[in-house]
């Protein structure tokens, strides 16, 4: 059980278990995030349900494992050799790699953020916006913020469409409904509020902003954050692209 020779570092055990576990994906009885998480889902639980029996179940999600796989199954290349290029081990195992990949890049990312200066944090945020295509007019220097960190308009003059308000936070816990309720108290009529968290925000939280009829906040957890930066990276300003740099990797694509 101990680290593949092709692979030092990669634990068997590891590997193993994330193998095993592709049929109860691709079954949709376990969810996997970019993030690391795995959960068990809905359709998971009622199997769980259902067999009492752990290789009757093991059989029946092979079967449904093998059915996914011939209706994924792509087109027999008219060049034979095409098609025996890879095998169904090396298929599973180029997954796993690019799953591990992501897992690992996401907790550095992840480590990276939670200790970044909470200044920096804030000026990482109004570089997104700027790589948005939004003006920003003001960013709160460092000390009291009085609840809004960062100001932003969709013209350079600030004449059309709402005023955005930005409060962020680079705390590790989740912002609760006291500091909820303290952001949107600031908003004024026709403004847009942003809350920016890294730990997330409550359950109550979540639910005071879905209540609100006369106003507009959106939320952003670091997940989603870290989202918007790719997908804007190249719009940022390179000066700000300092606070998160980011490149991309590639990886075989051996799926089905």
């Amino acid at each position: 059980m101990g680290e593949y020779d092709s692979a030092p570092g990669v634990m068997r055990y590891d590997r193993d278990v994330r193998i095993a576990t592709i049929p109860a994906v691709k079954a949709g009885w376990i969810n996997k995030t970019k993030t690391g998480q795995w959960s068990v889902t809905d359709k998971g639980r009622k199997a769980l349900e259902k067999y009492s029996d752990p290789e009757e179940m093991g059989r029946d999600l092979r079967k449904i494992y093998n059915e996914w796989r011939r209706k994924h199954k792509k087109p027999k290349s008219p060049t034979p050799a095409v098609d025996e290029g890879i095998s169904e081990q090396e298929v599973e195992h180029a997954a796993i790699a690019l799953e591990e990949a992501r897992e690992s890049a996401w907790l550095e990312i992840q480590d990276y953020l939670h200790r970044l200066d909470p200044y920096d944090f804030q000026k990482l945020v109004a570089a997104l916006l700027r790589g948005m295509g939004y003006h920003v007019d003001w960013v709160a220097p460092p000390g009291p913020d009085r609840g809004i960190d960062i100001i932003a308009h969709q013209d350079p003059l600030g004449v059309s469409g709402p005023r955005i308000k930005v409060q962020v936070k680079r705390q590790a816990s989740r912002v609760d409904v006291k500091d909820m309720r303290g952001f949107i108290a600031v908003l004024g009529e026709g403004d847009i509020g942003v809350f920016v968290s890294i730990g997330g925000f409550t359950r109550e939280a979540e639910n005071e902003v879905r209540r609100l009829e006369n106003r507009r906040v959106m939320l952003v957890d670091i997940e989603r954050l870290v989202e918007l930066w790719i997908e804007y990276y190249k719009t940022i300003p390179e000066e700000y692209r300092r606070l998160l740099p980011l490149i991309p990797v590639y990886f075989l694509d051996a799926r089905d």
